[in-house]
């Protein structure tokens, strides 16, 4: 079986490893005659995968002793409302920064709770960049600071880590997390859905510093509650235990890869490629100002949109797939996040090389 390079967005490309592990695992779990799917969330192997995944996260992200981990159900979209009903009082206002489509929609979400201050956007330019954090409109006493690292669809990423003070930074790192290393302890929120570094869809993974728990709403729904959740050990009713099981598998291969230290160099290195092709090559464009390039989302744009058919029909027989932009878009996406092989990159320039001599 010959796999193909899936630069899918999310759900995104697995390790192959990792992927190889679990069919090995799938029947029977180091002996115990069940599949990890089939275990009780109660039971003392899952709790040993549970803890053990904790840990290997907070190994690789060096998270602090006075942040809880949270495994939770859903996706990075349920945190837009989860955030300002633990974070946000009915009568405060929170900061947000709108740097493309999943800003917009966390600040659409919060505004349904209170009251949304967007100290600083670059709609107006076409989120091709960062607008500079000394312009930035804040509240002195903003109940928290959200902006989103890296926007999976226009592929603009931030360069910096926003200065907040004493008010606590909120961050949707669902494309970035374990990428690179971040110091966590500039945050006082990080969520992340884990379909792009972590693992499958359908878990969320949130980094909360511990003084931050017990102000959840009172019309805070129990199951998106932070104290519930971390009181529980993120079990307060059955998690999503197989995604939850998988991630801890990308956890160890990350280890095994030499942690984010060393994945960072190759998504660096990865990127550079790509990007380095482009702006070399007349036939294709990024719009992005190169300063806030993003590492894991690589759009562009062909020089005939009339061409894009035959491009994607070329390289979806190459074994190049999901490489169609965003509707909102358009033009291409290449997403290469940590388990895209370097060897994946290389095959989408030959072929980009190619089809720009055929077809340019």
């Amino acid at each position: 079986m010959t796999r193909a390079y899936n630069f899918c967005a999310g759900p995104a490309t697995l390790p192959e490893e990792v992927l190889k592990q679990a069919r090995d695992e799938m029947l029977d779990w180091q002996g115990t005659g069940m599949s990890v799917m089939e275990m009780s969330h109660r039971s003392d192997e899952f709790v040993s995968i549970a803890k053990t995944a904790e840990q290997d996260l907070r190994d690789l992200a060096g998270v602090p002793d006075d942040y809880a981990v949270l495994f939770m159900q859903g996706g990075a979209s349920s945190q837009f409302a989860t955030v300002p009903l633990n974070l946000m009082a009915a009568d405060a206002t929170a900061d947000y920064v709108n740097t493309g489509i999943w800003s917009k929609k966390a600040i659409a979400e919060a505004r349904r709770f209170g009251n949304v201050n967007v100290v600083a956007s670059s709609e107006d330019a076409n989120f091709i960049n960062v607008p500079d954090q000394s312009e930035w409109q804040c509240s002195p006493d903003a109940a928290y600071l959200h902006y989103t690292p890296n926007e999976t669809i226009g592929g603009l990423e931030f360069d910096f880590v926003p200065e907040t003070g004493s008010v606590p930074l909120v961050a949707d790192y669902s494309s970035t997390m374990l990428s690179r290393p971040i110091d966590v302890s500039k945050f006082g929120l990080i969520y992340a859905g884990a379909q792009k570094n972590i693992g499958p869809s359908g878990l969320v993974v949130v980094i909360v510093r511990k003084d931050l728990l017990g102000n959840a709403r009172k019309e805070t729904p129990t199951m998106m509650n932070y104290q519930v959740m971390a009181d529980n050990d993120s079990m307060y009713n059955t998690p999503s235990t197989y995604s939850w099981y998988l991630a801890g598998l990308v956890f160890k291969w990350l280890k095994a890869q030499g942690g984010v230290e060393a994945m960072g160099k190759i998504n660096q290195r990865k990127a550079g490629k790509l990007y380095d092709f482009v702006d070399a090559n007349d036939f294709y464009a990024n719009p992005i100002e190169p300063r806030f390039r993003s590492w894991m989302n690589v759009p562009f744009t062909l020089a005939d949109d009339a061409l894009n058919g035959d491009f994607l029909k070329g390289a979806d027989a190459r074994g190049l797939l999901n490489l169609k932009g965003h509707r909102s878009v358009g033009g291409m996406r290449a997403s290469i996040y940590n388990a895209m092989p370097e060897a994946g990159v290389d095959a989408l320039i030959d072929y980009m090389a190619e089809f720009a001599r055929e077809r340019g």
